[in-house]
Order: structure tokens, then sequence, then C-alpha cells
């Protein structure tokens, strides 16, 4: 088998497994069905654009719609870049304003149109020599790569938000949804770099490098997919949303210093409500509860949500992540010294004050104390 039989069998594969991957994610039953869909259709874009491993065009109709399909790789990121938005803001809704996102593509067909859809006067051979040649071919490569650099510095600033939000706003220590997004778009930012590498060596000379690189590009692509499929088939838990309308303590914060009363008189305030919340804390153990958020503990209290989430995370100068977590290790740190308690393993204890995960738990542990669970109750 020489390389371009590879190449091609490499292809098909990669085209077949992320087609099948779209269809189960267009039919697997989830709360976050648009993220699934948009993430489904940047697998059936990522077929369409993997396929010109294999296809190859006999005449200038066919060249053409070839050349067509090969313009589809400008709707990826846009579509993972609103993947990302739908699976981090669980209320994200797609509106007309999204369309912008299609401006790349019209844009680049729009300058195909004279000079390369309806050039006809010469054959197929001759146009082909000619091709990568012309600026048209140069526009889209520069426009792919702005392009790219735009929606991955977008993702990485939102998934930046995202991990804000949610330490500033929930106490489930389950961050996996951050880890993965974080962790997708910089296999993709590697992929991205060897797919650049690939296209520099298009134009060098070195067509057996050039080919060997097409057989690693498509290599990448396939193990990817099958890296998704194994997220999506043992982590289906993984799309866990925040509200967008949420916003960040530096936010919010200049709009409730303009409504304060004297600085006296604020500081008193805030000592209070600092004195009446660790005081509950200690006393209702609201902390116990898994999947406690900033909201659910503003109710509690009866202090607005705002007004918590300032005293939290400024004037504390805590995550509220961190916050709650304090009082769950604390909690642990009792029951593991408790010698009346000593029947209960690790994994019963964390699951007793609030954790659901032991990595998450251990890693809390070591932060607070220094030392494992198990070395603590040692000691």
């Amino acid at each position: 088998m020489d390389k371009l039989d590879l190449l091609q069998g490499i292809g098909r594969i990669s085209v077949f497994v992320s087609l099948l991957l779209a269809f189960f994610l267009l039919t697997v039953k989830t709360e976050n069905k648009l993220a699934n869909r948009l993430f489904a259709w940047f697998f059936i874009f990522s077929a369409i654009d993997l396929s010109g491993f294999f296809i190859d065009a006999t005449n200038r109709v066919e060249l053409n719609l070839e050349i067509f399909r090969s313009t589809a790789c400008l709707l990826g990121m846009p579509l993972f870049y609103l993947f990302v938005l739908a699976v981090c803001y669980s209320d994200f809704k797609l509106k007309w304003k999204h369309l912008v996102h299609l401006i790349p593509f019209i844009v680049v067909n729009l300058v195909f149109i004279p000079r390369i859809y309806l050039s006809f006067d010469l054959s197929l051979e001759e146009f082909l020599k000619t091709l990568n040649l012309k600026p048209e071919i140069y526009f889209i490569q520069i426009m792919i790569e702005f392009q790219y650099a735009f929606y991955i510095i977008s993702v990485f600033l939102i998934l930046r938000k995202y991990r804000e939000i949610y330490l500033e706003n929930y106490a489930d220590p389950s961050t996996s949804t951050y880890k993965w997004l974080f962790q997708i778009t910089c296999v993709f930012l590697i992929a991205h770099s060897v797919v650049v590498l690939k296209n520099i060596l298009r134009y060098s000379g070195f067509r057996e490098i050039f080919l060997w690189a097409n057989v690693l590009v498509g290599s990448i692509a396939l193990f990817i997919t099958c890296w998704f499929i194994m997220k999506a088939l043992n982590h289906p838990e993984l799309f866990r949303g925040v509200n967008s309308k949420l916003k960040l303590t530096k936010e919010i914060l200049p709009e409730v210093e303009e409504k304060s009363e004297s600085v006296d008189e604020q500081n008193d305030l805030i000592k209070i409500q600092i004195l009446n919340l660790k005081q509950y804390m200690i006393e209702k153990e609201p902390f116990l509860d898994p999947s406690l958020t900033i909201q659910e503990l503003s109710n509690q209290i009866n202090i607005p949500v705002r007004e918590l989430s300032i005293l939290i995370n400024h004037h504390m100068n805590q995550h509220f992540f961190d916050f709650v977590n304090e009082y769950r290790i604390q909690k642990a740190m009792n029951l593991l010294k408790d010698e009346s308690k000593k029947q209960l393993t690790v994994l019963e204890i964390l699951y007793e004050v609030g954790f659901n995960s032991k990595s998450s738990f251990n890693t809390s542990f070591k932060k607070h104390t220094n030392l494992t669970p198990t070395a603590y109750r040692n000691s």
C-alpha cells in the first residue's frame, strides 16, 4: 500500500467515524439539544472537509464542486465556537445575529467566482497547474488562519469567564465541563499547527514530505474523532452550563458601590453580614448539598444574590467555590479525627461532607492541609 492509498483509507475511516459521531449526537437524548446539534454539524462539516483526501475531480465542473467543498472548512470553527457557548451557558439560543459567522465563507466563494468558478478557458490539467498559485488560493489560506486565530482566542476567553462565573456561583466541585472543553481547544490548536505546517510544505517542492504530512493530518483527525466518541459514551454529564446572565463580581461591584451608604456604615454592615454568614454555615451546614449554588444560599439567608456574591468574592476575597469547600474540608477533618467515625472510609466521608468526586476532594483537602485525607487521619 503506497502513501496515497493509505491516505485515502484513513480519510474514508475518518469520514465514516465523524458521520457516526454526528448521528449519535443528533439522536442521543439530552437536555442540551442545541449543543449536541451544533457539535453534530461541526463533525458533519469535518467529514466534508476530510472527504477531500479521497475525492478526485475528473472535469472542470467536478473541480468547481471540489473547490466549493474545500471552502466548507470556514464553517468548522464558527460551529465549534457556538457549540462552546451552548455548553457553557444553559440559556444560550441561536439568533439571527449569529449568521454573521457565515461572512468569511460567503466572501471567499464570491471572490472565487470570476477567476475560478467561471474560468473554463483552460483544460483541467492546465488549470490545476496554476490553481495553487492564484491569489484567490492565498486569500482563502490567509482567511482561514485569521479566522482560526479569532475563534480560538474567543473560545479561550469564553472558557476563562465560564470558569470564573462557575467558581463564584457554584459549589459543585466538578469542573469536568471546563476541563473537557479546554482539552478539546488545546487539541484543536495542536492539530491546526500540524495543518499549517502541512500547507507550508505544499509550496516547498518536497512532495514526499507533503504526502506524509497529509497522512499525519488524517491520522490526527481520526484520533480526535475517536477520542470524542469515547468521551461522549463515558461522560454524558459533560454538558453543564451556567446562566449567561450571571455577572462576575468585578462587573457588578461598581454598580453597588455607587448606591452604598457612608464608608463606616458600609463596613459595619459588611462585618455583621460576614459574621451572620459564617454562623449560618456552621449551624445549618448548607455546604452538605453537593450542588449548592450562591443563588440557593442567598435564598436561605435572605441576602440578595448580588450582595452575597460581593460579600464572599470581594470582601472575603474568596471564590464561592473555595468558601464552601473550606467548611466541607473542616467537617471532613473533624470526621477523620473522630474516634467514633473510624469505621467510615475516606470515600464515605467525602460524600457525607458534600463532595461527589474523590479526586476533587483529595485536591481540595491537600490545598487546605498540605496532607492527603489518609495521611491526615494517620497523623
